[in-house]
């Protein structure tokens, strides 16, 4: 009687002689399924943000000094007082000019008396035309030496050149200004001017009007908002970025000129497609993703090269390589290969 044995790897028949092996069969190895987890594609709507610092200037800015040199002999501001344009700062010593604006007024006064005499007399025919015209080239003479005098006056008297904030004062009574000494500075802080730089690959994201949200650490629960005004005529050849201007509003007087901003530009939402960012694989310049895919029956990933986006929390926009509902592998797809059989695992928070 011979029995046909079976094993995993050989066919024996034997019988009452022996047995005899037949013939050898192969071992078919299991493929191995890796657990992986997965999430859809979704459609969300984003904006493009360009995060920044910047730097704050004053909306004008004044240094204060005089232009000749005189002796300080009032001084009618204090440091950090506000002051409206045209108010007089600083004046210098000016009583031999005041005399000489009371002798100009005088001779400006004596001139146009004459000149009215002779306006009387030449209706009677008493003076000559020519008598007329030398007293009216009298009184335009005085009047202008009245305005050289007013002028040298006024050289002498510092104004506020429009509505600011005084700084630290830097002279007092007594002191001899010359050209260019400065007195103070001057800022005009109701709007400060944000200057912040983006990427050259960034220009065609950012443009005039633009809302910005712009934050410092020294108000840490406060945002200012405002908007982008200007944009620079010329790209760093160096640093390969261009400056933007942004306006403030700063009717509370909190932010200073100096101050480092973080600056938040925010572009219009639109309609985008994004995927877990741990779900993307570098190499070099192109980024691939796992994906799941079917294959006679069975569940294996697939890889695909996409073009990505704007980044946020976590998220990245796809701009070319997948559609909407496409599962993407974001636990596992480092140690899968295209083709490989595999299993989505559910996350257990959401197991019933």
């Amino acid at each position: 009687m011979m029995k046909l044995i079976r094993s995993a790897q050989r066919r024996v028949l034997c019988h009452a002689a022996g047995c005899v092996l037949l013939f050898s069969l192969p071992v078919q190895a299991e493929e191995e399924v890796f657990q992986v987890s997965a999430e859809p594609v979704r459609e969300i709507r984003v904006a493009s943000r360009i995060e920044a610092l910047g730097t704050l200037y004053a909306n004008e800015t004044a240094v204060l000094a005089a232009n000749l040199t005189e002796t300080i002999s009032e001084i009618n501001f204090s440091d950090g007082q506000r002051v409206k344009a045209g108010d007089i700062l600083v004046a210098l010593t000016n009583r031999e000019q005041l005399a000489q604006l009371d002798e100009a007024r005088t001779g400006v006064a004596d001139a146009e008396q004459q000149l009215e005499r002779a306006r009387q007399l030449i209706a009677s025919k008493y003076v000559s035309r020519q008598e007329l015209d030398d007293r009216t080239r009298e009184f335009n003479i005085a009047k202008a030496r009245l305005r050289a005098v007013e002028a040298r006056l006024a050289d002498r008297l510092i104004r506020a050149p429009f509505d600011s904030v005084v700084g630290l004062r830097q002279v007092s009574v007594g002191t001899l200004l010359t050209p260019g000494m400065a007195v103070t500075t001057l800022h005009d802080d109701s709007v400060m001017k944000l200057d912040f730089t983006v990427p050259e690959l960034r220009l065609a994201d950012i443009q005039p009007g633009q809302r910005i949200i712009a934050s410092s650490r020294a108000f840490a629960e406060e945002q200012f908002e405002g908007e982008v005004a200007v944009l620079d005529n010329e790209v760093d050849l160096v640093t390969r970025s261009i400056r933007v201007r942004a306006l403030i509003p700063n009717p509370a007087g909190l932010l200073r000129p100096g101050m480092l901003m973080k600056v938040l530009v925010e572009g219009e939402p639109r309609q985008a497609l994004v995927i877990p960012e741990g779900a993307l694989l570098p190499l070099g310049k192109q980024q691939f993703v796992m994906v799941v895919t079917e294959r006679d029956g069975e569940t294996v990933a697939g890889r695909l090269e996409v073009k990505i986006g704007e980044r946020s929390a976590g998220m990245v926009e796809v701009v070319e390589g997948l559609s909407k509902d496409q599962q993407v592998i974001t636990h596992g797809n480092f140690r899968v290969s295209p083709g490989q059989q595999i299993e989505v695992k559910v996350p257990e928070e959401v197991l019933p």
